[in-house]
């Protein structure tokens, strides 16, 4: 298993790489897909982790709030993929609050950490994000604007996941006499 020490240098690398690969901006949302078990070297879904799941969001909101990113967490598919975010994020984006709470195998722990380190978090159903994270391929896609771009990490495991990212780009619309930027 991972230590938490490593978790954080690792996570620090890959998200860090990831912002700049993906241009997200001040006031961008940015979702974090996550299992814990496959952090600690498991299966998803069979060992989450409350301390990896902690740990994870601890660093990663600490990243994004210095840049000014909004973070909305995925909880599994016991809950139907909702996010956890900060209300006034919902608000100012009019997204629609779910009545849930996200519970260790219900949701996972990242799910919980986000929703025990937030200010004033809330569950919604839907997300279009700028960019985002999967780390043990959780299925972010759903969440992330089109046209989806991946991104390669400079790690492509955190602990014994697969961390992969996604990133979005403007639709190309139009023909053959259509220029773009």
């Amino acid at each position: 298993m991972i230590s938490m020490k490593q978790l954080e240098t690792d996570l620090t690398e890959i998200v860090t790489d990831v912002l700049e690969k993906s241009g997200i901006q001040s006031g961008e949302i940015f979702v974090l897909g996550c299992s814990s078990s496959e952090v600690a070297g498991g299966t998803i879904g069979q060992n989450s982790s409350k301390e990896i799941g902690e740990t994870i969001i601890r660093v990663l909101k600490h990243i994004l709030d210095e840049k000014g990113i909004h973070l909305a967490v995925q909880g599994c598919e016991h809950i139907n993929r909702a996010l956890t975010i900060e209300k006034q994020v919902a608000v100012t984006h009019h997204f629609e609050q779910v009545n849930v709470v996200p519970a260790l195998h219900a949701g996972g722990s990242c799910a919980v950490a986000a929703y025990e380190q937030m200010t004033d978090p809330i569950e919604i159903e839907h997300i279009t994000a700028k960019a985002g994270i999967d780390i043990g391929d959780t299925s972010i896609g759903m969440h992330i604007k089109h046209v989806q771009v991946p991104i390669r990490p400079v790690l492509k495991e955190l602990g014994g996941a697969h961390v992969t990212a996604l990133t979005s780009r403007p639709k190309l619309i139009g023909g053959e006499r259509a220029v773009y930027k």
